[in-house]
């Protein structure tokens, strides 16, 4: 592997790259994707005796979608010598030209939701089956670590001291516009609390391994990278991304059955996406039918249904099962954590290494170090994964 890359010999590829480096720089998906009035929906659609669905506002744009667009496609990607890395860089184009679609229509029903299908699919049967393997199995008896415990500004100090260990310094905001109970924003490297979530032991060492762990390593892992496509994104990351996140979980001894069942969930409530179920449908069959709390319920109803229909989140499972085989099958993981890259592209990310266009990885995740991991249950449930 060359120890350094030559820019002089590179620079048409470099120029490409830091021309979609500057073109994406406002396509944060989940910027625009989480309504701005969620507790007020909230609490209207549970006095209506969970029967009136949700009407969700979202952010305004920050950019013409169209004009991005056709900047993109602009790109003279025959300057690029290498078949291979010619060819990433048409479908990072693709991919990002799919995103911006998606971001152009949050809040318009199914046109935002046939625009996810092309950025992230839908559950197949299988991925549904897998789902209810899992829910028949039962919960963890509770203990002092499950029971909410903690406010934001003691989860905070205690992801400031986790993070010390990897000698990276990120931005913490808090919010009450968040479906989930924290999120990282690749472009500015803010980990996103919200506001008014109470965190149990057990969620401040899953967020901790997930959020900071993966999330957060692979931003400053890609912000390292001669190429800035590492940190913007390779095709179709979020798959072997969330996978690297929960299998941080797995590998840490943070993860429960509990939390798999909740990522099991997830996939069924974007399957009702696909039997064209409303959010007060999706709602019950959680709710109703699978007797989650009202609370868990509600969370995971809303994150597949905003926007008009997002399905991303079944791929927190998929991608666990195929990190969980990767790994298994005795491949090293530094390479997933180079930056925001996918299972599918490391062929091409080992030939960029080869040419010193690619470093490996600054840090590495503090738990695929330790391998805390224990228990047996989960790790039968995702050996027998379809």
């Amino acid at each position: 592997m060359k120890s350094d890359y030559d820019v002089a010999t590179n620079a048409d590829l470099f120029d490409i790259d830091n021309d979609i480096h500057r073109l994406v720089q406002k396509i944060e998906l989940l910027n625009y994707v989480n309504p701005i009035n969620i507790e007020q929906e909230k609490g209207a659609f549970f006095s209506s005796k969970y029967r009136n669905n949700p009407v969700f506002k979202y952010p305004k744009l920050k950019f013409d979608a169209y004009k991005l667009q056709r900047l993109l496609f602009s790109m003279r990607l025959e300057r690029i010598a290498d078949e291979d890395i010619r060819n990433l860089y048409r479908d990072i184009i693709y991919d990002y030209s799919s995103l911006i679609e998606c971001i152009d229509t949050i809040g318009k029903g199914k046109d935002f939701y046939y625009n996810c299908l092309k950025s992230f699919g839908t559950p197949t049967e299988r991925d549904v089956e897998n789902a209810r393997f899992i829910l028949h199995f039962e919960d963890e008896v509770n203990d002092s670590t499950m029971i909410p415990a903690y406010n934001v500004h003691e989860a905070e100090a205690f992801f400031r001291q986790y993070s010390k260990e990897y000698g990276f310094d990120f931005n913490i905001k808090l919010s009450t516009k968040l479906s989930a109970s924290a999120m990282v924003l690749n472009n500015t490297q803010t980990l996103v609390l919200k506001k008014n979530a109470m965190f149990s032991a057990n969620m401040l060492n899953v967020l901790a391994n997930h959020e900071i762990g993966v999330h957060m390593v692979t931003t400053f892992n890609g912000l390292s990278q001669p190429l800035k496509i590492f940190s913007n994104g390779l095709p179709k990351n979020v798959e072997t991304q969330e996978g690297l996140a929960v299998f941080s979980e797995y590998m840490s001894g943070s993860l429960t059955m509990h939390r798999l069942k909740e990522l099991a969930y997830r996939v069924l409530a974007a399957d009702s996406l696909l039997k064209d179920h409303s959010f007060s449908e999706t709602f019950n069959l959680l709710h109703s039918q699978y007797k989650l709390n009202k609370e868990e319920a509600f969370t995971i109803t809303l994150r597949v249904h905003r926007g008009g229909g997002f399905t991303k989140d079944y791929l927190y499972l998929t991608g666990l099962k195929k990190v969980y085989d990767h790994y298994h099958s005795g491949k090293d993981l530094n390479n997933l954590l180079t930056g925001k890259v996918t299972l599918e592209y490391l062929p091409v990310i080992e030939k960029l290494q080869e040419q010193g266009l690619a470093r490996l990885s600054k840090y590495v995740s503090s738990a695929f170090k330790s391998n805390d991991n224990q228990n047996k249950r989960l790790d039968f449930i995702l050996k027998n994964l379809k």
